[in-house]
């Protein structure tokens, strides 16, 4: 039951550093040296260190500033797609190591594919949010995912199971919300989504060409 509880933490962790590897740090040392947090593996409780929090929240702070910039966001999340699965996977190993050997091996490998997926689906929602030329949608973006990873961040070590479910959920929410937006996305830039009657019209090329045809065949018949 101990290994259980302790590989459902190191998931927890794995997940919100899935979406923000520095957020997830900061908040966890802030949790453990302020006593938001209980009974944590002695590794965690290293994050209690002023030097570690310190250096997390200057990176939060330089990702929060760059993913304000539209094309600067892109290529940042793209950027830590090399750092973010990996650095979980660590993470929730760490989490797990004072358990079994097995749970720190299944741990990390859980741990780094869950982060890839977190990871993922906030990539794929950062390009569809660069789309728009302001830094408004960027920053509600970033205040929600700081809301999220703390929430897990803290929640897991009191409610583990229950944090994990919701938070699974959440992400099978948001994946479809991408997938969603990704389909409207593609209409407008096809020319499909009109701000008319009905909205769903057919690409305007396709209409172009079609009246073209009829115009050029009354002439014909007029001769």
């Amino acid at each position: 039951m101990i290994g259980f509880v302790t590989l459902m933490q190191a998931l927890g962790l794995a997940y919100a550093a899935g979406f923000n590897l520095y957020a997830t740090v900061a908040v966890t040392g802030f949790a453990v040296r302020f006593g938001w947090v209980h009974d944590v593996p002695t590794t965690v409780q290293a994050f209690a260190n002023m030097g570690v929090i310190a250096v997390a929240v200057a990176l939060y702070l330089i990702e929060f500033v760059a993913t304000l910039i539209p094309g600067v966001a892109a290529a940042w999340e793209t950027l830590h797609s090399f750092i973010r699965p990996p650095a979980a996977a660590a993470l929730a190993a760490a989490t797990a190591w004072h358990a079994d050997p097995l749970v720190v091996l299944i741990a990390a490998l859980l741990g780094g594919g869950l982060a890839v997926t977190t990871h993922t689906t906030k990539l794929g929602l950062r390009y569809a949010i660069d789309a728009s030329p302001e830094p408004v949608t960027n920053g509600i973006a970033n205040t929600a995912e700081l809301a999220l990873v703390a929430a897990v961040a803290t929640a897991i070590w009191q409610h583990p199971v229950i944090t994990l479910v919701v938070a699974l959920a959440v992400l099978a929410g948001m994946i479809v919300a991408v997938r969603l937006i990704w389909r409207a996305l593609r209409q407008v830039f096809t020319g499909r989504w009109m701000p008319a009657r009905g909205l769903m019209q057919a690409p305007r090329t396709t209409e172009e060409r079609e009246s073209t045809r009829v115009t050029r065949a009354r002439e014909f018949d007029d001769d």
